[in-house]
């Protein structure tokens, strides 16, 4: 992809990032010692702790000034295949910060190691345990938002449906540049456009390693959110994506289903932005402008003003 088509604001950093093949599994390894290390980039004012309970390992992020009594459960991205909550420190602390609310960040298994369902699974066990622990850490159990980034959008996704249908009602949904759709992976024309960040042969890799097989083939329920027919019902969602990258085309057909369905749905789509540019330049103007719009948005649906 041309860096020309990049915002300004974001090439340098673009310029400047490395590529990973996560198909290798030292470089998966190496990926989880740098996020094991990496310094914390968590905002002032926020007490940070990880929490192990029936199955489910949490890192909570608890705001010195309480706003509210709603809380985010966050699911991190990392094309399914890597990653770990600590690479979204500055993003979640920050809006526990502005937003006065609860935080919780969700560990899940990682494929191929650990193939549908582990990974969704032990979101649900993330949801389950703040059900659980809601009363001690002030939080509504009924007014949880379930938010994510990539492919931890997606699994927040997944988790919305498998809840939906368990009777269990969401707040809301807020999905940053959510990986929705294993068929897009399965469309080997978009290798030649080789989008910046996360292109589709990292794409096919991830979506094979969770589903275990090929994507674009037949997919159990939840495995891939885009799949869902009914989407009657599910709560209120805030999607953003960048139109230059790889789940723009999915994302905004995701949107509109939702809107169809009768589902309250904000689709910000971002000009020049690569995949996840808001946490890897979270200082860039495209960036805060993004983030503030998103919390805006957090804010209206948890009943509070947000403030920077």
């Amino acid at each position: 992809m041309d860096i020309e088509q990049v915002d300004v604001d974001l090439r340098d950093t673009v310029a400047r990032m490395p590529s990973l093949d996560a198909s290798k599994t030292i470089n998966r390894r190496i990926a989880a010692l740098a996020l094991a290390i990496m310094p914390a980039a968590r905002a002032a004012g926020v007490r940070v702790s990880t929490r192990r309970d029936g199955g489910a390992k949490v890192r909570v992020y608890e705001p010195a000034e309480k706003r509210t009594d709603a809380a985010l459960l966050w699911i991190h991205g990392g094309g399914l295949v890597i990653g770990d909550p600590r690479q979204d420190e500055a993003l979640v602390s920050g809006t526990a910060a502005e937003l006065g609310m609860v935080v919780v960040s969700a560990h899940y298994r990682l494929a191929p190691e650990h193939p549908f369902p582990a990974g969704l699974d032990d979101t649900l066990a993330a949801w389950e345990w703040l059900q659980r622990h809601a009363a001690e850490l002030g939080v509504d159990p009924g007014r949880i938002v379930v938010g994510g980034e990539s492919a931890g959008g997606g699994l927040a996704a997944s988790l919305v449906h498998r809840l939906h249908d368990a009777g269990a009602h969401p707040l809301a949904q807020w999905l940053f540049c959510p990986m929705l759709d294993d068929r897009t992976a399965a469309d080997t024309t978009l290798d030649a456009v080789d989008h910046l960040v996360w292109n589709n042969v990292s794409n096919r890799f991830g979506w094979t390693s969770y589903l275990g097989q090929a994507p674009g083939g037949e997919v159990p329920p939840y495995a891939v959110p885009a799949r869902r027919i009914d989407l009657a019902g599910l709560p209120p969602a805030w999607i953003c994506v960048g139109d230059i990258e790889l789940f723009h085309d999915e994302d905004v057909d995701y949107a509109r289903r939702l809107e169809s369905a009768g589902v309250q749905v904000t689709l910000d789509v971002t000009t020049g932005t690569p995949h996840g540019f808001e946490n890897w330049a979270r200082d860039s103007a495209p960036a805060r402008a993004l983030l503030a719009r998103a919390r805006t948005w957090l804010a209206d649906r948890i009943g509070i003003e947000a403030r920077a």
